[in-house]
């Protein structure tokens, strides 16, 4: 939101320093919007997925899920071959 809010200026100043380097014969480089056409004409609103939060648990509780799986692979395997053993320090003095 706070993005579509800032393209309107920033917008505005690069046509005014495309229009002030064009009298001074300096080229600019322009880049490419995604809000609106080269005519001016506003994009029309890109369509929503009724369904974003169940896509993105979809996409996130399996990845916690692998990540744990292979952390626990990796700290067996490593415990069982004597790489990394965690000290048993007794802490209650």
């Amino acid at each position: 939101m706070i993005v579509s809010r800032l393209t309107t200026p920033l917008n505005v100043a690069i046509h005014q320093l495309a229009r002030q380097s064009a009298d001074n014969k300096i080229n600019v480089i322009r880049r490419v919007s995604g809000v609106h056409f080269r005519s001016g004409a506003l994009k029309p609103k890109p369509g929503e997925m009724p369904f974003g939060l169940l896509a993105i648990l979809c996409a996130v509780v399996p990845g916690l899920f692998v990540g744990a799986s292979i952390s626990k692979k990796v700290a067996n395997f490593l415990e069982e071959n004597d790489l990394f053993v965690p000290d048993d320090d007794d802490d209650d003095d």
